[in-house]
């Protein structure tokens, strides 16, 4: 599993137990945090087990949930300074095992084996596509839309079989804070959804019964469900995407 991760792309497998050798394990307990926003990036995680949310504050307090990242995963990443701080928060899930290189160790590592630093230029270069194609759903698409591929993301990024399905960990108030929308829409799109069979809600989590009929309703333009209380802070959030993440 460890080798499989994107951050040993193109690694031999003797090459991955060697670098992960110079990592120290760690056991993160649910809701526990990796880092804060505005702490000093000094330590690249990766998770081996487990969830973790990466969030951001706006300068009014509200919290942005910027992804979702699950096993085989690198957090933290730092930049080449010292000085480069975490532009959002990282918090565990659920309890979480993590191999994790300190700085020096890591620049060290990045000298020996430059496949790492350019697996990591792809990683941060995937998750910028990723809140671009958030932000133009949030700009253009229907609040139906925007869940269902937030839904079809996260199957694929943290979901767990589960009850004939695949279960997502995530509250409805988190679902909200991904798509730009209200608890109140994210509870009756859920409630839509699992009387027409195709998810599960349950009260902190969705458990997603068939990802095809979730396909679909990305595809339509669902009227079912107004959208007019999205607040258009989201689009027009100052908000900067995080690199050292």
């Amino acid at each position: 599993m460890m080798c499989a991760s994107a951050l040993f792309s193109g690694l031999s497998k003797s090459e991955c137990m060697e670098i992960a050798s110079c990592a120290r394990a760690r056991t993160f307990a649910r809701d526990e945090l990796l880092f804060t926003q505005g702490q000093s990036a000094r330590n690249l995680v990766m998770i081996q087990s487990g969830s973790v949310k990466l969030s951001q504050l706006s300068t009014s307090g509200s919290e942005v949930i910027l992804w979702m990242t699950g096993s085989g995963d690198p957090v933290g990443m730092p930049a080449n300074s010292l000085s480069c701080s975490h532009t959002c928060s990282a918090r565990a899930m659920e309890k979480c095992h993590a191999l994790v290189w300190e700085y020096t160790r890591l620049q060290g590592l990045l000298a020996e084996y430059p496949q790492i630093g350019r697996n990591l230029s792809q990683i941060l270069s995937n998750r910028l596509t990723e809140l671009q194609e958030r932000f133009r759903e949030v700009a253009t698409e229907k609040v139906a839309q925007r869940l269902a591929f937030a839904l079809l993301r996260l199957v694929k990024q943290v979901g767990k079989p589960a009850k004939g399905g695949v279960e997502i960990s995530l509250s409805r108030e988190e679902l909200a804070q991904m798509t730009g929308t209200t608890l109140f829409t994210i509870s009756r799109l859920l409630s839509k959804w699992g009387e027409e069979g195709f998810v599960l809600p349950q009260r902190e989590a969705v458990v997603v019964l068939d990802s095809r009929r979730l396909a679909q309703v990305g595809e339509r333009d669902d009227e079912g469900i107004s959208d007019s209380l999205r607040p258009s802070s989201m689009i027009n959030s100052k908000l900067t995407p995080a690199f050292a993440v």
